[in-house]
């Protein structure tokens, strides 16, 4: 009952509405309307409730529905309450779910559930341990989600650390809802930025040979880039090898060693920090001039020649102004190649494309929705994520970033300073289109106060509260008993941790429906403190054995949930602090 208790209940809310004013169950889920009035969304939309009062699950659908059945919304929650209370009554005993409907306030519509859909609740996640939460919803739909992307040229900046953070934990959780994920990360190891890299340690190899040079304008200033250079110097093949090399062999011998060398720093960077790549995708290799000139084939009815250049006829898709493919001078733009790019993700199998950017690239995203569907894909198969920056603060004041000129903090550094868990958890903490404000001393802090020290803490306490309790951690007849004294959980603070618990399979549909993680860390920081207040309020290790017993089954399922979610987070759960 417990796992599809949701499905259930909207099932027979779409039935009452059909039922009570003649819509046909699409129309109310979210397909054809008429124009006057607001599509209901689909699912039909159902919360969690802070408030007791409220019940275990609300729904607004009244609200939606008022205007086009012309009634008051409580009106229509009345006719589809009247509804629901028959088919729900019709049900087999051993199926009915909800104890009783109240409408409150507007017209929302607050269902109490039975006990015993917390009671199977508390039995499925002490059965399913760490697969509690997953779903087979998905089907195993391919998706390749592509993230943090980086150009070769520096360490990774705490920008690209917080979209590395956000597609980690994301990929996470699509995969434990039931897609086939794939993480790749796009390398353009070709133009402009990857040459004045050379150029750059170039001119520092020079300068530490003794030569006076002037650095290339605009070029890379980091202490790694004269570390690069001093690397080389000291190395007597190396050094050999440079010294017979023309100025063109020079110049690509630069720039393939510092691709290859900062690739080996990102890629070391991301393993400290907890996050894997499937594919490490070449733009030199992969997509060369005559894989480009193919993509642009396939969009050649959307093609057009002006001012010398080669144009996408973008607007035709919504975009504000068409977009040059190739200039006059015969070079292609970066637009060509991230055609052919895209091209060759549909190619391989991928069923929804999500690419995780940073703000910079905001005004790109029409041209690229633009470039799929002239290749013939809804635009809905892909989804682009624009991760918005964090900026760090030092004692109050913010730490300056600038790439090329290397005064910034470097992932290996945060890492360093605040560690893998409170710098994965902080980059989480807001929404992806929200500015993030990393506080690197609170990060810090192991106090309450810190919110991944907060729900750390939570779960090392029960880990202690279960070693002194004695509870088993496998089924045996003991076990299999334990839902005949779960009815002694009758306390406020009992049952309010045992609704937050509920509420993890809702917020990661949310965290996939919304492509963003930060609802887990919310809720994660909300399971917590409910645990937190009932531990303060009552013992957990009770006198009466049976009541004991119970407090112990809730407190394990509080336990697997946090440990749970924050490994899809990339945060360890720790059974000591």
């Amino acid at each position: 009952m417990y796992a599809d208790v949701e499905k259930k209940l909207t099932s027979l809310i779409r039935q009452s509405i059909e039922a009570a004013f003649g819509l046909p169950a699409g129309s109310a889920c979210g397909q054809a309307a008429p124009p006057s009035s607001e599509p209901l969304p689909d699912p039909i939309p159902l919360d969690i409730p802070k408030e007791k009062a409220f019940g275990d699950l609300s729904c607004s659908v009244a609200m939606k529905l008022a205007g086009r059945v012309h009634k008051a919304p409580r009106q229509v929650a009345e006719v589809i309450l009247g509804e629901f209370t028959q088919r729900h009554g019709r049900l087999p005993e051993s199926e009915q779910f909800v104890e009783r409907v109240e409408i409150k306030g507007a017209g929302f519509l607050n269902f109490f559930l039975r006990p015993v859909v917390f009671e199977e609740m508390l039995d499925s996640i002490c059965r399913l341990g760490p697969r509690f939460g997953c779903s087979d919803a998905a089907g195993g739909r391919k998706v390749l989600l592509e993230f943090v992307s980086a150009n070769p040229t520096g360490p990774l900046s705490v920008a690209h650390a917080r979209q590395a953070a956000v597609g980690d934990a994301l990929a996470n959780i699509l995969a434990a809802r039931g897609h086939a994920v794939t993480r790749e990360y796009y390398l353009n190891d070709e133009g402009n930025q990857v040459n004045l890299l050379g150029r750059s340690i170039d001119a520092r190899y020079r300068e530490l040979s003794g030569e006076k040079v002037d650095l290339p304008e605009e070029g890379y200033q980091g202490a790694y880039i004269r570390d690069l250079a001093a690397g080389l110097l000291n190395d007597k093949k190396a050094r050999a090898r440079i010294a017979k090399l023309d100025e063109k062999k020079r110049e690509d011998f630069f720039r393939d060693h510092g691709i290859k060398e900062i690739l080996g720093i990102i890629q070391g960077e991301l393993e400290r920090f907890g996050v894997r790549f499937d594919v490490w995708y070449s733009q030199r290799k992969k997509l060369t001039p005559e894989v480009v000139s193919r993509a642009l084939a396939d969009v050649e009815g959307h093609i057009f020649e002006a001012e010398g250049a080669l144009w996408l006829r973008s607007t035709s898709f919504g975009d504000d102004k068409d977009r040059v493919l190739r200039k006059s001078d015969g070079d292609n733009t970066y637009f060509a190649p991230d055609i052919a790019y895209h091209k060759d993700k549909f190619a391989r199998g991928f069923k929804e494309l999500i690419n995780i950017w940073g703000p910079d690239h905001h005004g790109y995203v029409a041209r690229l929705k633009a470039a799929v569907q002239a290749l013939g894909h809804p635009a809905q198969d892909l989804r682009i994520i624009i991760v918005q920056l964090a900026t760090l603060y030092r004692d109050g004041v913010p730490v300056p970033m600038s790439t090329r000129k290397g005064q910034y903090v470097t992932l290996t550094e945060l890492l360093a300073e605040v560690g893998r868990d409170a710098a994965r958890f902080f980059f989480l903490m807001r929404k992806t289109d929200s500015h993030l404000d990393f506080d690197l001393a609170l990060a810090k802090r192991q106090t309450p106060e810190n919110p991944v020290y907060y729900v750390q803490y939570a779960h090392a306490r029960i880990c202690g509260i279960l070693a002194s309790g004695g509870l088993p951690s496998a089924a045996g007849a003991e076990e299999k008993n334990k839902t005949q004294v779960l009815h002694r959980l009758v306390e406020p603070e009992e049952r309010a941790l045992m609704k937050a618990l509920f509420a993890y399979g809702t917020c990661l549909e949310v965290c996939v429906s919304q492509s963003d993680p930060y609802s887990l860390t919310a809720y994660l920081q909300s399971l917590a403190a409910a645990f937190h207040r009932f531990y303060d309020r009552h013992k957990v290790l009770a006198d009466d054995a049976g009541l004991a017993r119970a407090r112990l089954v809730l407190v394990r399922a509080v336990k697997t949930v946090l440990a749970n979610g924050l490994d899809l987070l990339g945060v360890s759960a720790p059974e000591k602090m």
